[in-house]
């Protein structure tokens, strides 16, 4: 079933409101939520809406609370998300460091406190979009992803992204977990029922669960297995992922102050709060080249790729970034897909929260 992006939208809005949170705040996550849903990241889109119910139940997301700076000097800022969901905080946090490139050169903020923020690429996409190099990373909460060699989950998907503006083309755009995958496209599948594509969720013994649903068991609710990192196997050099899914670590968490699930969680400090980290970097490329040059050898690397010859002529080389606009594109026109089974879980919340459900 495929539903207009307005529809969507206002079906978010519903719901977000319902939960009362505030609506400078709603104005913000649904936009965002939206966006990406049209960009085809199904995973963190309308979807999300099931995980955050479960929060709000909880107590755990508290959605009347502002973001704050609370430390700041000329280059740097730490801003506190109040605990509340981290779409404001994470806006505030690409906006202040690319404002504090356009001064500097460049800028860093983190935002601790913080909850799920959405696509990563969203906010590095905002600082390219104002002429900045812009990288995002973001600590996930929930443990998922075992370390290369182990079948004990220690991570989540940790997702990075950088964006670097181009003259002619759009920017260059990647986002990507450092597991192999989003942990919610694998509910996507279930939803679905279809099977796993082998090496994207592992079990206790390291073996490829293919069933969705007994993946999401691993997932969500048994003690071993999981999620693999980025490579799948150890065989195809799954420590690269791993690396990186400690790097995105430090910089969304053991930086900003953020909480390392792993050990918080079991140790009671996490209590009613998830304390989910982000962190921003701005760089403005005048400081290295005269300004235009970084633009304009980028487009150039861009349509040198474009131009390779594909294995399949049917499927032209991509560029990250690609596939979200054209998905943009089509969606736009077409409407964005939602399961059937999607749309039912929007219902009960809606009847659980009073929201008026859209989506029939």
């Amino acid at each position: 079933m495929n539903f207009a992006a307005n529809v969507i939208r206002e079906q978010i809005v519903s719901i977000l409101s319902a939960w009362k949170m505030k609506p400078e705040l709603v104005e913000i996550t649904a936009g965002i939520m939206v966006d990406t849903d049209l960009a085809g990241i199904d995973s963190h889109g309308i979807s999300m809406l099931t995980t955050y119910e479960e929060k709000v139940l909880a107590g755990k997301l508290q959605l009347q609370a502002e973001p704050r700076v609370v430390r700041e000097n000329a280059v740097t800022a730490l801003i506190d998300a109040g605990a509340g969901l981290g779409y404001a905080a994470s806006v505030m946090g690409a906006r202040l460091a690319a404002d504090k490139a356009a001064a500097n050169g460049l800028g860093a903020v983190g935002v601790t406190n913080s909850h799920h923020f959405g696509p990563a690429g969203y906010y590095a996409k905002m600082m390219s979009d104002r002429g900045f190099i812009g990288i995002a990373t973001c600590q996930s909460r929930t443990v998922c992803v075992p370390p290369t060699r182990s079948s004990t989950r220690v991570f989540g998907t940790n997702p990075i992204a950088f964006a670097a503006p181009a003259r002619r083309n759009p920017p260059f755009l990647l986002d990507m977990a450092t597991a192999t995958v989003a942990a919610n496209k694998i509910k996507l599948y279930a939803y679905k029922g279809k099977p796993l594509p082998a090496g994207w969720v592992l079990d206790e013994n390291g073996k490829p669960v293919c069933d969705a649903k007994l993946a999401n068991e691993y997932i969500w609710h048994k003690d071993r297995g999981g999620l693999s990192p980025l490579g799948g196997t150890a065989e195809m050099r799954s420590h690269k992922g791993y690396g990186l899914g400690m790097m995105v670590q430090i910089l969304g968490s053991t930086l900003v102050g953020g909480s390392f699930a792993a050990i918080d969680e079991p140790s009671g400090r996490l209590d009613k709060r998830d304390n989910i980290g982000h962190f921003f970097l701005a760089i403005d490329p005048k400081c290295f080249r005269p300004e235009g040059e970084f633009e304009r050898d980028l487009d150039e690397m861009i349509d040198f790729l474009h131009a390779q010859p594909p294995i399949n002529p049917e499927e032209p080389v991509l560029v990250p970034g690609d596939p979200e606009l054209q998905s943009r594109k089509q969606r736009s026109k077409e409407g964005v897909p939602l399961s059937a089974a999607l749309v039912e879980n929007i219902r009960g919340i809606c009847e659980r929260s009073g929201a008026q459900f859209l989506l029939s």
